[in-house]
Formats: C-alpha cells, sequence, structure tokens
C-alpha cells in the first residue's frame, strides 16, 4: 500500500478535535451531515424496536403490544427457537448490538469525513447493505416459518431499508476521494 492510501485510512486522520466535531455534528449544515443524521434517526427507531423486542424475550414483559392486524403475532415469532439460535441469546439482543454499531459509525468522524477519513463512510455503506440483505431474510423467514409477521420486526427492516439510500451517495463520494 503506497504511503498517500495508507494515510487515507489512518484513523488519526479523522480527528478534528472534540470540541470542532461536537460543533459540526450539531450544527453543521450539508447534504452529507442531513444523510448522516437521517441514519442516525432510523438506527434509533431501530434501536428502539429491539429494545422492545428484547424486553420480551428477556421476560421483562410478558407480551408484546401489536395493531390488530391479520397477520401480526409478535409473540410468536419472537418466542420462536429461531429467534434464539444465534450464540445462543435472543436476536434482538445481537440486533441491539448491530444497530448500536450503525449509529456509531454514522456519528463518527467530522463533516468533511469522506476527505479526512472515507473508509468510514465506505464502512458504514457496507454495513448498511448488509443489514438490509439480513433484514429482507428475516422478514421472509417470519412468513416462511410462522405465517406471521412482527411489526416491531417491520418497524426495524424498513427502518434499515431506509438508511440504505442515505449511506450510498457519502459512501460513493468517499471512493472517488481514494481513487482520485
Amino acid at each position: 500500500m503506497n504511503k498517500e492510501l495508507t494515510r487515507k485510512f489512518d484513523v488519526s486522520s479523522a480527528d478534528i478535535g472534540a470540541s470542532e466535531l461536537s460543533r459540526e455534528l450539531r450544527r453543521g449544515t450539508g447534504d452529507r451531515l442531513a444523510r448522516r443524521r437521517g441514519i442516525a434517526a432510523l438506527s434509533l427507531v431501530a434501536l428502539g424496536s429491539m429494545g422492545m423486542i428484547s424486553l420480551y424475550q428477556l421476560g421483562l414483559i410478558k407480551h408484546l403490544p401489536e395493531p390488530p392486524l391479520p397477520r401480526l403475532n409478535a409473540d410468536k415469532v419472537d418466542a420462536s427457537a429461531e429467534a434464539y439460535k444465534k450464540l445462543s441469546m435472543p436476536d434482538a439482543v445481537l440486533g441491539l448490538n448491530s444497530y448500536a454499531v450503525t449509529l456509531a459509525l454514522t456519528a463518527m468522524g467530522g463533516e468533511d469525513r469522506v476527505r479526512t477519513a472515507p473508509w468510514i463512510p465506505l464502512v458504514l455503506a457496507a454495513k448498511v447493505a448488509v443489514d438490509a440483505v439480513q433484514a429482507g431474510k428475516l422478514t421472509w423467514d417470519q412468513w416462511a416459518e410462522h405465517r406471521a409477521f412482527c411489526s416491531w420486526c417491520l418497524l426495524a427492516a424498513g427502518a434499515t431499508f431506509a438508511t440504505v439510500p442515505l449511506a450510498v451517495p457519502e459512501a460513493r463520494q468517499a471512493w472517488h476521494h481514494l481513487t482520485s
């Protein structure tokens, strides 16, 4: 790897100073920050959804409320053996961790991270793409296995799908920066 490319992937190059980062994230304007804020909001929606499911899967609540619509049965879906298969824990707990990573990648770096730390938007775009595929698979599995859906899961899946088009433009810009 040449020195310029190594520098572009150096995490310390993203360090703009805590005060400047605070100002940029809270008060900065522009399309990139607007999209990042959208991803953050959607990640928080998904985190809230996974939090509710975790409450049920861990026995802190006895029932997951659902809208009274046909084909919705969160209790059935989220209490199934499939929901506890991975790493011997409730899948919503894994989801909480995954969405927390997405939120962290979204919050990491300043306004100009496309130039100062282009690896961050690239990793974020890859992460949300994998998450979208996984959300689609889990949604399909709910129907295939249970002939029912969990509205909380559908909310998280919808939020996940909506993050993809928000992450792509910054990733493209980062890729262009790295390859130009």
